[in-house]
């Protein structure tokens, strides 16, 4: 093992020191040292050159890693109380849970500072990587690329290319949902949908319509009914559906809490469900979905699954293997219920 040259007193350098100088990763200087293939070679060289410059034996490289950890991590949210983040945390430290590292967790309730705070909070502590969780599913701004630890972004995209960022499939989501209809033989579907400066609203209504003119059928009422995330909205939205579109006979919405004022209309205007009319939600929020009547057939977002998927890339990079860069989406599942299939 080396010492830091100047240092009064000798200090054992770790991989972190190697990692900071070269100006790269963690993960990225672990590879570069084993002589892993997937390093650029100009990376290579300047790992090994900061590595030399610190006199830092490769040799020493196992030590260093066991050396630098802390079997600590940081998961920093924006929204602890929203009902999508809670989800997510709990699959984040479910996987953590088992191998026995342990969490600490920062609330920056979508304040840039409060957030900055958290950070050096966290690493100050010597977290061995960071979940970092958006309060809604739109790209965010990165922490940026000289933090000395794996940084993985769940829910809300980094702005940065660069970053490793886990998100829903909501394009296949889209499609998901309309593909269900179809095979429920519907054929004049509508979509109702949320605030339309939500990527997650936008890429829902592209996949639906791209699977729409698969068959070579179009949206009834000839529009996506963007508006609010709400049971008001729902309600308001349908009301102006079925008088454009009487004869819509299934309503893909944007939201298990649309759904909701979707049913509530359609029951008042004596319109069966699901014999006239199927109605699909999104989120599998269990206390919408399990108590209307009839019990919502729903897209699950899995993101229980998008925390648990986080984490595990974390130990991967806090390992050294080789984790992926840009954004990578996971798939969603379905869930039946009465709404869209009549339940004996």
């Amino acid at each position: 093992m080396g010492t830091s040259p100047g240092a009064g007193n000798a200090r054992t350098v770790t991989l972190r020191d190697v990692a900071q100088l070269a100006g790269v990763s963690i993960a990225t200087a672990s590879k570069a040292l084993n002589g892993q293939p997937q390093v650029r070679a100009e990376t290579r060289s300047r790992v090994i050159e900061a590595a030399e410059r610190l006199s830092f034996s490769p040799n020493a490289l196992a030590q260093g890693l066991i050396g630098q950890r802390t079997g600590t991590v940081g998961l920093l949210t924006s929204d602890l109380e929203g009902r999508f983040s809670i989800p997510i945390l709990m699959g984040a430290e479910d996987a953590f849970g088992t191998g026995q590292t342990s969490v600490f967790l920062c609330d920056a309730r979508g304040d840039a500072i409060r957030e900055r705070h958290h950070l050096r909070a966290l690493l100050s502590r010597r977290v061995d990587g960071l979940i970092v969780v958006g309060a809604r599913p739109d790209a965010r701004a990165s922490l940026g690329r000289d933090l000395p630890i794996p940084v993985i972004y769940a829910y809300a995209p980094s702005d940065d290319p660069a970053d490793l960022s886990l998100v829903t499939d909501n394009v296949a989501a889209g499609r998901m949902a309309v593909e269900h209809l179809l095979t429920c033989g519907r054929r004049r579907i509508a979509h109702i949908s949320g605030d339309p400066t939500y990527g997650a609203a936008q890429d829902r209504a592209r996949g639906a319509l791209a699977r729409l003119a698969e068959e070579g059928l179009e949206l009834a009422g000839d529009q996506v009914w963007f508006g609010m995330w709400s049971e008001a909205w729902g309600r308001g939205a349908t009301r102006m559906l079925l008088q454009r579109s009487p004869e819509v006979d299934a309503i893909f919405a944007g939201s298990d809490e649309i759904a909701r004022g979707v049913l509530d209309v359609l029951h008042q205007e004596g319109i069966e469900v699901p014999a006239q009319v199927a109605v699909i939600g999104f989120d599998n929020w269990e206390i919408l979905a399990a108590n209307a009547r009839p019990e919502l057939t729903s897209i699950d977002a899995n993101l229980q699954e998008l925390g648990r998927a986080a984490a595990l890339r974390v130990f991967d990079a806090i390992a050294g293997r080789e984790t992926d860069e840009g954004t990578t989406r996971l798939p969603v599942k379905l869930v039946i219920r009465g709404s869209t299939i009549a339940q004996r």
